[in-house]
C-alpha cells in the first residue's frame, strides 16, 4: 500500500505535464512518447535513488528544486505564450508536436522528486526493481490519463484551458521550490 501512495505521489507532476501538453493540441503518437518517456524517468531516478542513495543526493540536494523550478516555469511560461499568440484556428491547423529535447527536459523536471523517493525503496523489502517498475508504470498509465483528460478540457475551454495548464506547470515548479527551501 505504501508503495502505491509513493508511485502516486510521484506520478501527479507527470500527470500534470500531460494533461497540459494534451490541451496544447499534441498528438496522440507524441502522448505515448511523453508518458513513456516519463515512465522510463521515473524508473530510472526511483532506481537510482534506490541503488545510489544519498550519495546522489548529496550531490543534487542543493539545486535539485532549483532545476525542477526552471524547467516547469520555462514550459509553463512557454505554454501561456502560445495560448496568447497563436489564435484557435491556427492552433486547430498545426497541432503540437513533442520533439526529443521537450522530452527530455520534462522527463528530468517531473522525475527528480523520484530520486528521492527511490532512496526509500530498499527499506520497502518489496524488491528495488519491482517498486522502481511500479512507479514507472503508474506514471505511464497516469500520464496517458492526464492527457486524455487534458484534451478533453482543451476541447471544451480552449485556451482559456492552456493558460490554467502553464500556470499550473509554474504553480508546481514554485511549490516545488518554496517546499525545498523552507525546509
Amino acid at each position: 500500500m505504501m508503495l502505491l501512495l509513493l508511485a502516486l505521489g510521484v506520478a501527479m507532476d507527470a500527470t500534470a505535464v500531460s494533461g497540459g501538453m494534451a490541451i496544447r493540441g499534441a498528438r496522440p503518437p507524441d502522448i505515448f512518447k511523453l508518458a513513456l518517456t516519463f515512465g522510463v524517468f521515473q524508473f530510472g531516478m526511483s532506481l537510482g535513488g534506490a541503488l545510489g542513495g544519498k550519495a546522489i543526493l548529496t550531490h543534487f540536494a542543493a539545486i535539485d528544486h532549483w532545476i525542477a523550478f526552471g524547467l516547469l516555469a520555462l514550459v509553463g511560461g512557454h505554454m501561456i505564450w502560445e495560448a496568447f499568440s497563436h489564435d484557435e484556428e491556427e492552433r486547430a491547423a498545426a497541432p503540437v508536436g513533442i520533439r526529443l529535447p521537450m522530452l527530455l527536459t520534462l522527463g528530468v523536471a517531473t522525475s527528480i522528486d523520484a530520486l528521492a523517493v527511490g532512496v526509500t525503496l530498499p527499506a520497502l523489502e518489496l524488491g528495488i526493481f519491482y517498486s522502481a517498475g511500479l512507479i514507472g508504470v503508474m506514471t505511464f498509465v497516469l500520464s496517458v490519463l492526464g492527457a486524455w483528460a487534458g484534451k478533453r478540457l482543451g476541447e471544451r475551454f480552449g485556451t482559456g484551458i492552456e493558460i490554467l495548464g502553464g500556470l499550473v506547470l509554474i504553480g508546481i515548479g514554485t511549490k516545488t521550490l518554496v517546499e525545498h527551501l523552507s525546509a
